[in-house]
C-alpha cells in the first residue's frame, strides 16, 4: 500500500509513504535496531487495520441505519397506506431498484404526502365523529358530552369508514329534524291547550324544559327522550283537564238551560252565558276558543247556577204546577184521563209540608214526565189510526146525510163539490172495516205488552170498536127492513093501482141511525170526538167474553159499503118503531 501511495502522484506530502521514509530517516538517524523498528512497523500496520476496521465498522452501522430507516419508512409507508385505506401506490419504487438512499429519497416525499393526507382524514374524522357526539348527546339529554373531543381510531382512516360515520351522522341529523319537528308539535299543541284553558303557556313550557321558550331557536332547544316523554305527559295531561272541564261546562251549560226553561229566563239574560251554553253539544276538538274553559269562566257558571238554584226554591209551587201542566199535556194528547185537581193538591200538601226537598220533587216529575212521553209514543201508533177511523166515520156521517138530501142533485151552487167529495167518502168509507180491524189487532197486542186496557179519553178503545160494529150491525139490519118495507109498499101500491087505477106515492122516512164515534154528538150538530158509552154498555162489554165480542164482529157484513141513493132515501130515523115486513 506504501509503494502504491508512493507512485500515486496525486498523492500530496502527508501521505503514509512520505510519512513512513520520514520516519526511516529518523531510525537511521537515531540507529534503531531491526528489531525495534519492525515492532513499530507492526504496530503501525495493526493500528491501520484498527483505524480501517473502525471506519468498516462505522460504515456498516451507517448501512444497518440506513437499511433500518428504510424499513421503517417502508413499514410507515405501508402502515399509512393502510389507515387511509389505499392498497397500492404507483409512485412507490421498487425495494431492489437504486441504492438505499436512493431509495429512501424516493420514499420521503410520499411520506410526507402520505402524513399530509393523514392529518386531513383524521381532521374530517374528528369533525364528523363531534357532530355525531353532539347530537348523540342532545338526544340522550347530556350536553356535556360534547365537551371532551372524541377520540379518532387513526388505524382506520379510510374513506369506507367516512362514510359509515358520514351515514350515522346523517341517520343521527334526520332522527335529530324528526325530534325537533315533534317537539314543535308538542310546544304548539301545549300552547292552543292552555290558551283555551286560560293557563299561562311561558311557565307550563318551561317547567317542561328550559330551552322551550319561544325566545331560544329552533335548533337550540332540547330533543332529548326525557323532554319529549315530558311534553307528551304534559299534552296528555292538559287534554284530559280540558276533557274535565268540557264535561262540567256543559254539564253546567245543561243545568243553565234547563233552569232558564223552568223559570222563563229573559232572553237578554241568558245571553250573558252563550259563551258558557255555544259548547252545549261540542266535542273536545271542536273547542278551540282561547279562554273558552279558562277555570274563572266555569266559577262564574257554577255561581250562576247556584243562584238560579236558590231562585229555583223561592219559586218552587210555580215550577212544579208547570210541569204538572206539561204532564198534563202530554196525557191530553196521548187521550190519557189522569185526575187533574188531585195532582195538583198533592203537590200543595208535599211543598206545603216541607217533607220533600224541591229538586227530589222535580226529579220525580221529571221521572213522570219521561214516562208519559214513553206511554205516547208507545200509544202513537193506535191514536193515529184512531183519528183516521173517526175522520172517516166522520166522512160516513156526512155520506148519509148527502144522500137524504132530495136536492143533492140540483144545479146549486156547490153541488159539484159536494159530488166529489161524496165519491171519495164512499172510497174512504170503503176502507173502515179493515182500518177496525186493525185498530182490534193493534190494541189487543198493545194490551198485551202492557197489561192493561187501552183507554181512549177514559173509555176502553175495544168497547168502542165493539159498540161500533154493533151499530153498524144494527144499521145493515135495519136497512134491510126498510128495504123489505119499500118492497111492501110497492106491491100494494101496484095492487091498488090495479084495483083503483091510481097510485099514492109512499111515505118517505124520517131519518135513519148514524154510526160511528160521532153520532153521539150534541144539539148543536157538533160531533163528539169520543164514543160515549153510557154505564149499562160499559158494565155489559166490560164483562162480557172475548167470544162474545168476537161474534158481535161477525155478525156485522163483511163490507162496509156506503148506502145507495134509495137506501139513504128510504131510511127511517132510530128512534121510530119500524113495521114488521109481510
Amino acid at each position: 500500500m506504501a509503494v502504491t501511495e508512493a507512485h500515486n502522484p496525486l498523492v500530496g506530502e502527508n501521505t503514509c509513504g512520505s510519512l513512513l521514509k520520514k520516519l526511516q530517516e529518523i531510525w537511521d538517524e537515531v540507529g534503531e535496531s531491526d528489531e525495534q523498528r519492525d515492532k513499530m512497523l507492526l504496530q503501525l500496520e495493526q493500528e491501520c487495520l484498527d483505524v480501517y476496521k473502525r471506519k468498516v465498522e462505522q460504515a456498516a452501522t451507517s448501512r444497518a441505519q440506513l437499511l433500518q430507516a428504510l424499513s421503517d419508512a417502508k413499514l410507515e409507508l405501508s402502515s399509512l397506506l393502510s389507515a387511509l385505506g389505499e392498497k397500492s401506490s404507483g409512485s412507490v419504487p421498487e425495494s431492489t431498484s437504486g441504492t438505499i438512499k436512493e431509495q429512501l429519497a424516493a420514499i420521503a416525499p410520499i411520506l410526507e404526502q402520505l402524513w399530509q393526507q393523514k392529518e386531513e382524514r383524521i381532521k374530517e374524522f374528528s369533525d364528523v365523529q363531534s357532530q355525531i357526539q353532539k347530537i348523540c348527546g342532545e338526544i340522550a339529554g347530556n350536553l356535556s358530552l360534547s365537551d371532551n373531543p372524541p377520540t379518532v381510531d387513526e388505524s382506520d382512516l379510510s374513506l369506507k369508514k367516512l362514510d359509515e360515520y358520514q351515514s350515522e351522522l346523517q341517520e343521527l341529523q334526520k332522527e335529530k329534524s324528526e325530534r325537533l319537528h315533534k317537539v314543535l308539535e308538542f310546544v304548539s299543541t301545549v300552547h292552543d291547550l292552555c290558551a283555551v284553558l286560560g293557563m299561562d303557556f311561558f311557565s307550563t313550557v318551561t317547567e317542561v324544559h328550559p330551552s322551550l321558550d319561544d325566545s331560544t331557536g329552533v335548533q337550540s332547544k332540547s330533543i332529548s327522550n326525557d323532554t319529549l316523554a315530558r311534553l307528551a305527559n304534559t299534552v296528555l295531561t292538559l287534554k284530559e283537564d280540558k276533557k274535565q272541564r268540557l264535561q262540567k261546562l256543559q254539564e253546567l251549560a245543561s243545568q243553565l238551560i234547563d233552569l232558564w226553561n223552568l223559570m222563563d229566563t229573559h232572553p237578554e239574560e241568558r245571553r250573558l252565558f252563550d259563551h258558557v251554553t255555544c259548547n252545549m253539544s261540542a266535542s273536545v276538538d271542536e273547542v278551540n276558543v282561547p279562554g273558552a274553559l279558562a277555570l274563572d269562566l266555569i266559577e262564574q257558571a257554577e255561581v250562576e247556577v247556584e243562584r238560579l238554584d236558590q231562585l229555583k226554591a223561592s219559586r218552587m209551587k210555580e215550577i212544579a204546577f208547570k210541569k204538572q201542566a206539561e204532564l198534563e199535556e202530554i196525557f191530553a194528547r196521548a187521550h190519557v184521563e189522569i185526575d187533574h185537581e188531585a195532582a195538583r193538591g198533592k203537590i200543595m200538601e208535599m211543598i206545603d209540608s216541607g217533607n220533600v226537598e224541591p229538586a227530589e220533587l222535580l226529579a220525580d216529575m221529571d221521572n213522570q214526565i219521561a214516562k208519559a212521553k214513553e206511554e205516547a209514543l208507545s200509544r202513537k201508533d193506535i191514536l193515529d189510526k184512531v183519528e183516521k177511523w173517526m175522520s172517516a166515520c166522520e166522512e160516513e156521517s156526512w155520506l148519509e146525510d148527502y144522500n137524504r138530501d132530495e136536492n143533492r142533485y140540483n144545479a146549486s151552487r156547490g153541488a159539484h163539490l159536494n159530488l166529489k167529495r161524496a165519491e171519495k167518502a164512499r172510497i174512504l168509507v170503503n176502507k173502515i172495516p179493515a182500518l177496525v180491524d186493525t185498530l182490534v189487532a193493534k190494541t189487543r197486542a198493545w194490551e198485551e205488552d202492557h197489561g192493561m186496557s187501552f183507554a181512549y179519553d177514559g173509555v176502553p178503545l175495544l168497547a168502542m170498536l165493539d159498540e161500533y160494529a154493533m151499530l153498524r150491525h144494527e144499521r145493515e139490519e135495519e136497512r134491510r127492513r126498510m128495504r123489505d118495507q119499500k118492497k111492501y109498499h110497492e106491491q100494494q101500491s101496484t095492487e091498488q093501482d090495479t084495483v083503483f087505477g091510481s097510485r099514492p106515492s109512499p111515505a118517505r122516512p124520517v131519518s135513519a141511525k148514524k154510526v160511528g164515534p160521532r153520532a153521539n154528538g150534541g144539539a148543536n150538530g157538533t160531533p163528539n170526538r169520543r164514543l160515549s158509552l153510557n154505564a149499562h154498555q160499559n158494565g155489559s162489554r166490560s164483562t162480557s167474553k172475548d167470544s162474545k165480542r168476537d161474534n158481535h164482529r161477525l155478525s156485522a157484513p163483511v163490507n162496509y159499503v156506503a148506502m145507495s141513493k134509495e137506501d139513504g132515501a128510504s131510511m127511517v130515523s132510530g128512534t121510530e118503531p119500524i113495521p114488521a115486513s109481510p
